[in-house]
């Protein structure tokens, strides 16, 4: 993986099989009425517009991380390149976990990266919970037609007939009960009239089946539970299995793209769109799954589980926490849409699993910003240098390039006066071999300003360092005749004290400290890492406007962003997005 920013654009299997679908005429004939359904609604629509059909389903349970980028941006981005439709659809099929909250979050993430759902006048933004009404006519159908049936075994008992990776599993003694029971039964659960837990759905495939999946799985569970769009109207809720080739179908989609985890379910999601489309439920074609490996990243978890603890436990400051692998505090942190989409590009897409460092992430950034952002000189740490020989109450402006990388964006410029900040690590009393910044006797250049040269430096009773002094050389200034007649080794950037504005800089880092938190065995609490974050009180060049999501580059420092949420003109909370260089080499 190179951080360059003119890599070659990266494989992606799936763009050669669409190309061969395409070509192949596999979805030619493909009817769309307009709206998701049956085959008795498709067959009223003309021929699809929409060459190929994806879909981003993601369950509304939490807010989207890193991982779910590479989905959004790949299945979005396909539909995109050949003329199609990407659905963006919400599996809320686990009432017990998912929220609005979590809905509306999703939406305006997908929206911030750059995707719409809208496509030929078409707002494809879709819910799980529209098709439960289809969901269990075409379940009455399975049961009707022997191929489905109410389990009253509990969930051990069913555990211990499934069988293993070696042994056969047992057929349950209610496999064989008439159709007329299971559906009377089915109606039962709807009805609420049985606990959680007491019955279940089963497809009737082979228990004896090398496919544990395909061991009779479960397509419906009694949850009496509250839903967050239907309410108080179902209290069986279908397994995801059941439910997610059965959306993509009603969906009308052509490529359903997973990560390789759901691989060994392709069987059964085959087996019900066929039992389903043979039964006239289903139109043909039908969609096909396709799986791809999922992003692994150094540095970070992506458990919905260990994210909400963290959030939940205090370890972070909510699901936008700047150090959080979230998009919600990626985007807060200071990446943009494009650096994002950018890293997944350079990812491409194949089936073999790896792990991509963090670096590589953060390289994106880079590469983005560096020829947009801004330039400004900020201090961080900053120390107080006296001009001794400029006069009390004067100043002057220099100037400096907005971006070195664009010439048409001009100059700004900003006072140089007696008293300036500097960071205080470019004073050494006592300095290293190779140190070439300030030091008693050394000359420097104050960037974009004087050469200077220091002569000493003024202690507080505790022997701390409080002002260092220098005296400038006039006829050195930056931009005119002569300023480089005076050769030195160093140059610091600077602040006017009397002109520059106050500032809280957050300084993010990693919030692990290990490349592989929750590897193994290991407890992923273990390895945050002390210094992901530390506030200081810095100083901005002035004319900075921090506007939240303002972006610059500090020179020396990194890139930095105006906080969304807390930032103000009158009180400016800055957030480190990236160093200018990967400090964890």
């Amino acid at each position: 993986m190179t951080s360059s920013s003119s890599t070659a654009p990266a494989s992606n299997f799936l763009r050669t099989i669409i190309e061969q679908d395409l070509a192949n005429g596999a979805y030619a004939g493909k009817r769309w009425s307009g709206r998701p359904g049956p085959a008795s609604v498709q067959q009223q629509g003309g021929l699809d517009a929409a060459r190929i059909r994806t879909r981003f389903p993601p369950e509304p349970n939490g807010y989207l991380h890193i991982g779910h980028a590479k989905s959004i941006c790949l299945n979005f981005g396909l539909a995109r390149d050949f003329q199609g439709a990407c659905h963006l659809r919400f599996d809320d099929t686990n009432p017990e976990k998912e929220d609005d909250e979590y809905v509306n979050a999703i939406i305006d993430t997908v929206k911030w990266l750059g995707f719409t759902w809208e496509s030929q006048d078409e707002s494809n933004l879709y819910y799980a919970s529209d098709y439960f009404d289809y969901m269990y006519g075409f379940a009455q159908a399975l049961i009707r037609s022997g191929n489905a049936y109410v389990d009253e075994q509990t969930a051990d008992q069913m555990r211990a007939t499934r069988g293993t990776l070696t042994e056969k599993g047992t057929n349950s003694p209610w496999r064989d009960r008439p159709a007329e029971e299971s559906l009377a039964l089915l109606q039962e659960m709807r009805d609420g009239k049985h606990p959680d837990g007491s019955l279940v759905l089963r497809a009737k495939i082979d228990m004896a089946s090398p496919n544990m999946n395909l061991r009779d799985p479960a397509l419906y569970r009694i949850r009496h539970a509250h839903h967050h769009r239907t309410g108080n109207k179902w209290c069986i809720y279908p397994m995801y299995t059941w439910a997610h080739p059965v959306e993509d179908a009603l969906e009308g989609i052509t490529h359903s793209v997973c990560t390789l985890e759901f691989e060994d379910q392709r069987p059964f999601y085959d087996w019900i769109l066929n039992k389903l489309a043979d039964l006239g439920e289903l139109a043909r074609p039908l969609p096909h799954q396709y799986e791809f490996a999922r992003l692994n990243l150094s540095y970070v978890v992506t458990s919905k589980r260990k994210l909400l603890e963290l959030v939940r436990e205090g370890y972070v400051n909510g699901w936008d926490d700047p150090r959080l692998p979230t998009l919600a505090g990626l985007r807060r942190r200071g990446y943009t849409p494009e650096s994002i989409r950018l890293f997944c590009e350079r990812l491409g897409v194949s089936k073999a699993d790896s792990r991509i460092d963090y670096s590589v992430l953060e390289q994106a950034l880079r590469d983005d910003l560096d020829p947009k952002a801004d330039r400004r000189v900020a201090v961080l740490d900053p120390l107080k240098l006296v001009v001794t020989n400029y006069p009390e109450g004067q100043s002057e402006l220099c100037h400096a390039p907005r971006n070195p990388h664009n010439p048409e964006a001009g100059q700004r410029e900003f006072p140089f006066s007696r008293e300036l900040w500097i960071e205080r690590d470019d004073f050494r009393e006592d300095p290293p071999k190779k140190y070439f910044r300030l030091f008693p006797g050394n000359m420097v250049r104050l960037k974009y300003g004087y050469v200077v040269k220091c002569t000493g430096c003024v202690k507080n009773d505790d022997g701390e360092i409080t002002e260092v002094h220098v005296e400038y050389l006039p006829d050195t200034k930056s931009g005119t005749p002569g300023a480089d007649a005076v050769k030195v080794k160093g140059a610091i950037t600077w602040v006017s004290a009397a002109h520059a504005v106050q500032a809280e800089i957050r300084l993010y880092d990693r919030l692990f400290a290990d490349p592989h938190p929750d590897a193994g065995d290991k407890n992923f609490l273990d390895a945050l890492n002390p210094d992901s974050f530390q506030a200081v009180q810095g100083w901005i060049e002035p004319g900075t406007h921090a506007d939240p999501d303002s972006c610059w580059q500090f020179e020396r420092l990194g890139y930095f962003v105006a906080d969304r949420i807390d930032s103000t003109r009158e009180k400016p909370v800055i957030n480190r997005a990236v160093t200018l260089k990967d400090s964890w080499i």
